[in-house]
């Protein structure tokens, strides 16, 4: 076997074995949402690719015969795995950036239909025009590239829209960067790809490019996972110690330091009267309240989850004032959803100062006993 077949082929290995590494360990988590099961369709995307890529190397390297249905075999496969790597990772995208309806039947087609469409054309070219796409010495030709790459630009084209919108409209620095690397990571991967075809035909730059990219991906969703709270996408109890446990995040110059607890209502009886899936929406309603109002000021901001139904959130205001529009602002925006539920959505709120060597822990407490105080006044105002 030629060395550089063997070179080659070693590189996709080991490419596949870290992918399934990573795929192992996503089906181990018991908390499988619906961004990381597209995530692992990409990942099968990429693994099937390789061993297609293998597949080349051995024709190439003359260790499986090169005929015309050995070529025609790879063709197809490379034009269908690209195509594949690029569609899982709109899909990933869009239930990542939460794209409305598209779980749609119509939506769905609407992803599909270029592929369709291209690949129709593909096996009616090859039927009726061979000669476009492979040569007599059955190398292929530049008809086949455009079949190749017509797709996944299409499928770049939507993913690039998607988080260019999002980013655009987000206001936390670490989530923009997020999703604009998401959006770039198929150019990426394609310039690996030119590399490898430009300068090192022979190095699998491409298999080490999608390794590299998607190991660097990885990593940063399992630190995502391990601070965010996965229903609400705010910080968990875990990234807030990590928070307070640096002194410059509780004290900022010139600004002041207020803690704010709050829990739902009843949510005890929303839970048992209309079901846990309808606490679940009424979690990710007060939570994305919460990062809507705090989004629409420059107030420096933490946002976490509590705890089952209390969030907290550390922010530093340079008047007291700003707080208490804040939080009026905050209720204004859970009151414009009240008539998507089909019970009272409302929210006890507390809060207090945290100044000199008071402790945080003291200012927790103090603000949760004001909470407490806001719900009785508030059930007393009712009655």
């Amino acid at each position: 076997m030629h060395s550089f077949a063997v070179y080659y082929i070693e590189a996709n290995i080991v490419c596949i074995i870290v992918f399934g590494i990573m795929l192992t360990h996503n089906y181990k988590n018991i908390d499988r949402q619906e961004k990381q099961v597209k995530f692992d369709h990409v990942l099968n995307a990429f693994m099937a690719y390789f061993l297609v890529d293998c597949f080349w190397a051995l024709i190439t390297a003359k260790i499986i015969p090169k005929t015309r249905f050995t070529v025609v075999v790879n063709v197809f496969l490379i034009y269908i795995a690209m195509a594949a790597i690029t569609y899982t990772w709109l899909d990933y995208v869009m239930a990542y950036e939460q794209v409305p309806n598209r779980d749609r039947p119509i939506h769905r087609f609407a992803v599909i239909f270029p592929f369709l469409i291209s690949t129709t054309a593909l096996i009616l070219n090859y039927i009726f025009a061979p000669d476009m796409l492979i040569d007599e010495s059955l190398n292929t030709k530049g008809t086949y590239s455009i079949y190749l790459v017509a797709v996944p630009y299409i499928y770049m084209a939507a993913i690039l829209f998607y988080t260019i919108r999002k980013a655009r409209t987000e206001e936390n620095i670490i989530e923009k960067k997020r999703h604009l690397y998401i959006g770039l990571f198929p150019l990426m991967v394609i310039a690996g790809g030119f590399i490898q075809i430009l300068f090192f035909p022979y190095i699998p730059i491409y298999c080490f490019t999608c390794m590299i990219l998607m190991l660097i991906f990885y990593i940063q969703s399992i630190e995502h996972r391990v601070s965010i709270d996965p229903l609400t996408n705010l910080n968990n109890r875990g990234q807030l110690a990590r928070y307070i446990s640096q002194a410059s995040n509780l004290h900022q110059e010139g600004k002041l330091t207020v803690v704010i607890m709050m829990d739902i209502d009843d949510f005890k009886t929303i839970n048992d009267t209309y079901g846990h899936a309808e606490g679940d929406k009424a979690l990710i309603l007060v939570s994305d309240s919460l990062k809507k109002t705090i989004n629409s000021h420059s107030i420096p901001a933490f946002m976490g989850r509590y705890g089952g139904d209390e969030f907290i959130l550390i922010i530093h205001p340079v008047k007291m004032e700003e707080t208490i529009q804040l939080i009026n602002e905050f209720r204004n925006e859970i009151d414009k959803h009240e008539k998507e539920k089909p019970y009272p959505l409302t929210v006890s709120i507390g809060y207090d100062k945290l100044e000199g060597q008071d402790s945080f822990e003291n200012c927790v407490q103090r603000a949760d006993k004001n909470l407490y105080q806001d719900k009785a006044y508030r059930k007393q105002k009712e009655e």
